[in-house]
C-alpha cells in the first residue's frame, strides 16, 4: 500500500506548491482512516523539500515514479522515498531512500544499531543503511514482483541534517553501508549521481505498480535457507508425539480457506516440545509458499528462535517471520494463511504499550488467519493480563465460525525427562495434589542449596561445560541498575552476594548470551526456554508457614508488571481473585524451576522454606 504516488514531475509541482505534507496527510487518512503525529507531517515537509533539490536534474527524467510512504510488507514500517526508472538496457529499477533528520548518533557494540534521540529521548534504533537494507531484503523476500521478476532494488538512506563524523560510517556498520549507501548533509550531488547511475529513462510508475500489486508470499530462496539452516540442528528433531501433531498441523494449515477456517489447539506441558512443533511448522509452511508467521506475546522466545535459524546474532528477512502477539489488532481478515502461536497461556486482551488497542487478541489472531494453531499449557500463567485459556481460545473460534480441533503433547524431553518431577512439583508447591510426594523415582538433579552464593558459584561451575545454565529469580527485588548502571539490584551482604537483573545487556537473547551468567533472568526472559541446568532464587512472595505455602503479591518489586495492579484486581474479583493471584505466583516459580533439562537449583532467604523442600526430596 502506498500513502503517495505520482510522477517526478507531478511531485516537483506539489512540494513547490508548498501543499506536499497536506497532499499526504490527506492520502494518508483516506488509505489508513487514521491521522498521524505532527512531527510525522513537520519531517514530510522538510525531508521532502531535500529530496526536491536532488531531482532537480533534467537528467532525470520527468516521468519517472514517485512514491511516499509505501508500506512494507507483513509488517506496520513504511518506506520513506522511492523513485522507479529504467536503465540503459531497460533494466527495471526502485531507488528505496530512507529518510532521516537526525543530527548526531553514538556508537552500540550491536549489529547494525545506533544510539540516537528519537521521541523524546535516546534510544537506541536501526542503523539507518541496516534500515534501508532491511527494508530491501523483506521486498525481495516476501514481494512476488520483486523474486520473480526483474526489479532491481537499490536501498540508500539520506540523512540531509547530518555533518559527516566517525560515527555513522565506522567500520563496525560497513557491512550494511555496502548494501545501502549512505549520504549526509554535504552528499546531496553524491546522493544524486547515485540515483542517475541507474535510472536512465522514465517508467510512468510502472515498476512502483508492479511492486505494489505484488502478491505477498515467501520466495523459493528464502524457504530454501530456512530448510538448511534447520537440517542437521538437533534442538529442532521432532519424535513421537511432536511428528503427530505437526502432521495434523501441516494438513490443517494447508487445507484452510477463508471459507474453511480451522483453529488447532494443542495442550503440553513445560519441555513437552510445543516450541519445537512450531518452528518446524513455520518452516514447512513457508516452503509450501503459504503465508505464515511465529507469533509469540513474550519476546524472548522469537528472538532466541530467530536467531538460532540464522546461525547469527543479526536480523535478517527471517525476524519478519517472528511476530509479536499484539501486532495483528489491525490486520485484515484471513490475511495469513497460518499463525502459529507458542505460548499462547501469555496472550493478552488489550495490545499496545499502554494496553489501548484492539479488543482481544485471541479474537484478532484468528480473525487474522485462515489456519490459527495455539500451543499453550494455561499453570503457566504468569500475569494477571493472561488470558490465554483453553475455553477462551474455543469461544472467540466458535465466533469465527472456524472448526475446532485439539491435541496434546506428553512425552517428555526436559527436566530429565521425567513426568515424575513435573507432577512432584505441582504438589509441593500446592498448585494440585499428586500422588508424587516426592523425588526418590526420578533421576534428576534437584538439590536445594544453603546460600545464593554457593548457587551462583554451582551455577556457575556447570555453565563452564557448554553455556547453557542461568540463574534467574522470582521479581521480589527492584530493577536498581536502570536508573543506575553502577548498582546491582539482587543483593545478599551476609553472603557477600550481589548481581544484576539481566534486563538490558542481552535483553531476549539473555539466554544465549555468552557473559549473561553473571546477570541474573526472570520470568520475562526465560518463559518457553530451556537451559541444562537452572539456579532458581525463590524470592519472599512465596514462602512455607506450617507445611503450607503462602504467596503474598505484595511482596513483588514495584517494577514488576505481572503483579502490579493486584490491589485493583482483587477489588474488581474478591471471589475468585485471591486464587488466581495465589495461581499466578506459584506458576512463576513452576514456570522457573522447569527451565532445566538435567538439574535445577533452588536457594530461599527463609529457612522454613528452605526446610520444606528439602523435607520432600
Amino acid at each position: 500500500m502506498i500513502v503517495y504516488q505520482a510522477s517526478k514531475g507531478q511531485f516537483l509541482d506539489d512540494v513547490l506548491s508548498n501543499e506536499i505534507e497536506n497532499i499526504i496527510l490527506k492520502s494518508f487518512k483516506d488509505k489508513l482512516h487514521r491521522t498521524t503525529s505532527s512531527n510525522e507531517i513537520r519531517s514530510w515537509k522538510e525531508s521532502l523539500a531535500y529530496m526536491d533539490r536532488i531531482l532537480q536534474d533534467p537528467a532525470i527524467p520527468e516521468d519517472c515514479g514517485v512514491a511516499v510512504e509505501y508500506q512494507v510488507p507483513q509488517t506496520s514500517k513504511r518506506m520513506d522515498f522511492i523513485l522507479s526508472g529504467y536503465g540503459v538496457a531497460g533494466e527495471e529499477y526502485a531507488i528505496l531512500i530512507e529518510l532521516k533528520q537526525w543530527e548526531k548518533a553514538s556508537l552500540t557494540s550491536k549489529d547494525g544499531v545506533v544510539e540516537t534521540y528519537v521521541g523524546g529521548g535516546v534510544r537506541e534504533v536501526a542503523h539507518p543503511s541496516y534500515q534501508a537494507w532491511s527494508y530491501a531484503a523483506l521486498l525481495q523476500g516476501f514481494n512476488e514482483a520483486v523474486y520473480t521478476g526483474d526489479i532491481q532494488l537499490k536501498p540508500c538512506a539520506y540523512l540531509h541534517n547530518y555533518q559527516p563524523d566517525s560515527v555513522l560510517s565506522h567500520e563496525f556498520y560497513q557491512e550494511y553501508i555496502r548494501k545501502a549507501p549512505i549520504f549526509l548533509r554535504s552528499d546531496a550531488v553524491k546522493l544524486r549521481e547515485f540515483i542517475k547511475t541507474y535510472v536512465k529513462r522514465g517508467d510512468q510508475s510502472k515498476v512502483i505498480y508492479k511492486i505494489d500489486g505484488g502478491e505477498i508470499r515467501p520466495s523459493k530462496a528464502l524457504a530454501d535457507s530456512m530448510v538448511s539452516l534447520l537440517k542437521g540442528n538437533k534442538e529442532f528433531v521432532m519424535i513421537d508425539d511432536q511428528k503427530i501433531v505437526y502432521e495434523t498441523a501441516l494438513s490443517l494449515a494447508k487445507q484452510s480457506s477463508s471459507v474453511n477456517k480451522n483453529v488447532l489447539i494443542v495442550q503440553g506441558g513445560p519441555g513437552t516440545g510445543k516450541s519445537v512443533v512450531a518452528v518446524n511448522l513455520l518452516v514447512e509452511l513457508t516452503t509450501l509458499g503459504l503465508l505464515a508467521q511465529y507469533v509469540s506475546k513474550n519476546a524472548a522466545p522469537r528472538a532466541v528462535y530467530e536467531s538460532k535459524l540464522t546461525g547469527a546474532f543479526r536480523k535478517t528477512l527471517i525476524s519478519n517471520m517472528f511476530k509479536g502477539s499484539g501486532g495483528f489488532y489491525s490486520t485484515a481478515e484471513n490475511e495469513m494463511d497460518a499463525l502459529i502461536v507458542d505460548e499462547a497461556h501469555r496472550l493478552n486482551e488489550k495490545s499496545g504499550l499502554y494496553s489501548n488497542l484492539g479488543e482481544n487478541q485471541i479474537k484478532e489472531i484468528i480473525n487474522t488467519a485462515k489456519c490459527a494453531i495455539f500451543f499453550l499449557d494455561e499453570n503457566q500463567r504468569v500475569t494477571l493480563n493472561d488470558i490465554g485459556e483453553i475455553d477462551e481460545i474455543r469461544r472467540w473460534a466458535n465466533l469465527a465460525g472456524a472448526t475446532i480441533h485439539e491435541m496434546e503433547l506428553s512425552s517428555q524431553f526436559r527436566c530429565g525427562g521425567s513426568d515424575g518431577y513435573l507432577s512432584w512439583l505441582d504438589n509441593i508447591l500446592q498448585i494440585h495434589e499428586t500422588a508424587n510426594y516426592d523425588l526418590n523415582e526420578t533421576s534428576y538433579d534437584f538439590r536445594v542449596i544453603d546460600s545464593p552464593a554457593s548457587l551462583r558459584d554451582l551455577i556457575f561451575e556447570k555453565n563452564e561445560i557448554n553455556n547453557k545454565s542461568r540463574l534467574v529469580a522470582g521479581y521480589c527485588w527492584p530493577w536498581e541498575s536502570k536508573k543506575n548502571p553502577q548498582a546491582d539490584d539482587i543483593v545478599f551482604p551476609q553472603y557477600d552476594f550481589s548481581m544484576k537483573w539481566n534486563l538490558t545487556t542481552d535483553g531476549s537473547l539473555w539466554i544465549l548470551g555468552t557473559e549473561s551468567v553473571n546477570e541474573v533472568g526472570c520470568i520475562h526472559t526465560c518463559q518457553g526456554l530451556e537451559v541444562d541446568y537452572i539456579g532458581v532464587i525463590i524470592g519472599p512472595d512465596l514462602v512455607v508457614r506450617n507445611g503450607e505455602v503462602i504467596t503474598d503479591p505484595s511482596k513483588r518489586a514495584k517494577s514488576d508488571s505481572s503483579t502490579r495492579t493486584y490491589k485493583s484486581y482483587l477489588k474488581k474479583n474478591r471471589e475468585s481473585g485471591p486464587d488466581f493471584i495465589d495461581k499466578i505466583i506459584k506458576n512463576t516459580y513452576r514456570t522457573l524451576m522447569t527451565r532445566g533439562m538435567k538439574g535445577c537449583y533452588i536457594y530461599s532467604a527463609d529457612p522454613e522454606t528452605r526446610e520444606y523442600f528439602s523435607e520432600n526430596l
